[in-house]
């Protein structure tokens, strides 16, 4: 997406670094536009280096494109981080005396305000009353958290952390684009007459009838592939490996569903499904490791006496590698698909680690993401650089799970054109 990231002049500014990581990292172009007192907390430079973009504050520069009229058209979603009282002030006004406040009155997309300031400003009868004002106009402002301000006083008026303005900002998006188009439906069904098979959530392997090693996996992109390829008119079996049942009611009536627990299972179901399946999507999150032994009682810390024992040393003999065996099994004409979740320092590294897995693993796609706080697992944004085995990046995806979907599935039916 093109998001604009709006900053104003209050000592929360270094946090819409934090963001503006987050956002690029996801794989989103972000222009950055600054007020002119927000630079009096974090320079230009900052900026630009951060997002690879030109950084202005003023109407007068950028003149010969429009810039104030031809930015606020193109994006897909305006973030300003942190809100101050004066910058909510002059929005709900309209103002139009910088380029931040100017672009904001052209945008079409939705506009997301964090904003941070001293209680006392927060909770003042004019900035409640600016707030109603944009909110009814349809802008969305987050509400304040209550703790620690810029001095020794705590209150309500401290921004919402970064990674939760993030999120929050792209889950608007996402709902106002599924209004304006929903991005799962194509008109020529262009699966119809495959057969898709995807795996989604995450293993557990059992430590005693209690206990058991596993995941953050809550299965949701796994469920968002299989919405988008049923509405493209594949037959869908869905292999859902400890996924909540709330969360399967939600598929479509014609998605088959085979739950599992373990990686085991998770092997010998996808092993069958995989014998007419046309395309096998692996976005199960599978336990590397299983305990040696399982305990058939509850594993105590106690003993019969009350005296509290040792812990257990539990050993742990390696699961089998499931996408490995299903590239090694494929047929002709069948397209197999991985995941990789991978964690670094930055998202060079992430791919590096990506790279690697995909010349290990020899799926046609292995589509690499960056999981995290706020990033991947569970109800959140995700991102991934889908690759081919000899590392090329073939395409990239960001935005909500079903955004995902939409970028992953365009390149598994370009994969599907290119074989016999």
């Amino acid at each position: 997406m093109r998001i604009i990231l709006g900053v104003s002049g209050g000592i929360a500014a270094y946090k819409a670094a934090l963001a503006l990581r987050l956002l690029t990292e996801a794989g989103h172009q972000v222009r950055v536009i600054p007020t002119v007192a927000a630079l009096e907390f974090v320079g230009k430079t900052t900026w630009e280096a951060l997002s690879h973009e030109p950084v202005t504050t003023s109407v007068f520069e950028g003149a010969d494109t429009v810039d104030h009229v031809r930015l606020g058209r193109e994006a897909d979603l305006v973030i300003i981080i942190p809100a101050t009282a004066d910058l909510l002030a002059r929005a709900a006004s309209g103002r139009a005396d910088d380029l931040l406040t100017a672009t904001l009155l052209t945008v079409t997309s939705p506009v997301v305000y964090a904003p941070a300031m001293h209680t006392e400003m927060w909770q003042h009868p004019a900035t409640q009353a600016n707030v109603a004002t944009l909110r009814e106009r349809g802008a969305h402002v987050l509400d304040v958290a209550t703790g620690r301000l810029t001095g020794q006083d705590t209150g309500p008026g401290r921004m919402a952390e970064p990674e939760d303005v993030v999120s929050a900002a792209l889950q608007i998006a996402a709902e106002y684009r599924g209004d304006r188009d929903d991005a799962t439906t194509r008109a020529d069904d262009s699966l119809a007459g495959r057969r898709v098979v995807i795996s989604a959530g995450g293993t557990r392997e059992p430590l005693d009838p209690v206990r058991f090693l596993g995941n953050r996996s809550s299965g949701r992109q796994g469920l968002a592939l299989a919405r988008v390829a049923a509405d493209r008119g594949a037959r869908v079996q869905v292999v859902a490996a400890n996924v909540e049942d709330a969360l399967l009611a939600e598929l479509p009536s014609a998605v088959e569903v085979e739950q599992v627990e373990t990686t085991a299972e998770l092997q010998h179901a996808m092993t069958r499904h995989a014998a007419d399946a046309d395309v096998l999507i692996m976005a199960a999150a599978v336990a590397d490791f299983r305990p040696a032994n399982s305990s058939e009682s509850k594993i105590k810390t106690h003993d019969p006496a009350g005296h509290r024992q040792e812990a257990p040393v539990i050993e742990l003999v390696s699961n089998p590698d499931i996408l490995a065996g299903l590239v090694r099994e494929r047929r002709d004409g069948q397209v197999v698909v991985g995941f990789a979740a991978e964690t670094g320092q930055d998202a060079e590294e992430v791919l590096s680690h990506g790279r690697n897995k995909a010349a290990r693993k020899g799926a046609d796609l292995l589509a690499v993401n960056h999981v995290g706080a706020g990033l991947g697992f569970g109800d959140v944004p995700n991102a991934v650089v889908v690759l081919r085995p000899d590392g090329t990046e073939v395409g990239r995806a960001a935005g909500s799970k079903t955004d995902v979907a939409v970028g992953l599935l365009d390149a598994v039916e370009e994969r599907l054109a290119a074989r016999p």
